[in-house]
């Protein structure tokens, strides 16, 4: 691959234009995709897609680049999970992830529940209340011994 090649990778999507005239070529001249895409020195598989999405949208747009896509699925709970937080302060990540798939049927990963609280700067922190101690266990470990100590921070 040549540097030019790889440069134009890096730089975003190929002008309007370009995508108007490749496709024109297509529709109007009744040019094959890959014969399109030799003419105006664009690769087989832009044409294909160009192609694709002109048939579609009709619009010559490039889709947008980067960015997070999903997390719209998980916003349109956000109510529901901070009102659960609210409540029960003590929940996991992965108990809140089970909890939603039980009540809305939406699932989800606990780190995509990790990435929804931390853009509201909430954070789900297990830390003891108590000060540690020398001679016993302050950690809850599943036998009963021990305390389940939990705290939940909004900044």
């Amino acid at each position: 691959m040549t540097c030019a090649v790889w440069r134009r990778r890096e730089m975003g999507p190929l002008s309007l234009d370009l995508r108007k005239r490749v496709v024109s070529a297509i529709r109007e001249e009744g040019m094959s995709r890959r014969a399109a895409a030799k003419r105006f020195g664009v690769s087989f598989a832009s044409a294909v897609r160009w192609m694709a999405s002109f048939d579609k949208n009709g619009s010559y747009a490039p889709a947008p680049m980067g960015g997070d896509r999903r997390s719209g699925r998980v916003e349109a709970q956000a109510d529901y999970l901070l009102a659960l937080i609210r409540r029960e302060p003590d929940l996991t990540l992965v108990e809140i992830c089970a909890r939603l798939e039980r009540a809305r049927g939406e699932k989800f990963s606990p780190s995509m529940l990790w990435r929804f609280f931390a853009r509201r700067e909430i954070t789900l922190k297990k830390s003891p209340r108590t000060r540690a101690s020398r001679i016993d266990r302050t950690f809850f470990n599943g036998d009963g011994s021990g305390l389940r100590a939990n705290s939940t921070s909004i900044r």
